[in-house]
């Protein structure tokens, strides 16, 4: 599974150039997790990590290029994207 997560880091951070990598990653682990939860809470059976990476390409594909723009309205994200810590991840 940490192969599709880094897929879809180096796809986010390819779409938007506003995003460092650890940011970009920061938004690919909470997007799989909140398709998880949200599919689960909806009672939906789990479909496996092949599901999760379709939606959240497809998600990278239609918003990746300002995703960061959700952030600043939603106070959810805000704070888990606030510092830029690129040292931290390599």
């Amino acid at each position: 599974m940490e192969e599709r997560i880094e897929q879809l880091i180096e796809e986010l951070a390819a779409k938007n150039e506003a995003l460092s990598a650890s940011k970009a990653r920061v938004w690919v682990e909470l997007l799989w997790s909140d398709f998880e939860s949200s599919y689960a809470k909806a009672g939906y059976d789990y479909k496996g990590a092949e599901v999760a990476e379709k939606v959240i390409r497809q998600w990278i594909n239609s918003y990746g290029d300002r995703i960061h723009e959700f952030a600043g309205n939603n106070p959810k994200y805000a704070h888990l994207l606030k510092n830029d810590d690129d040292d931290l991840i390599q």
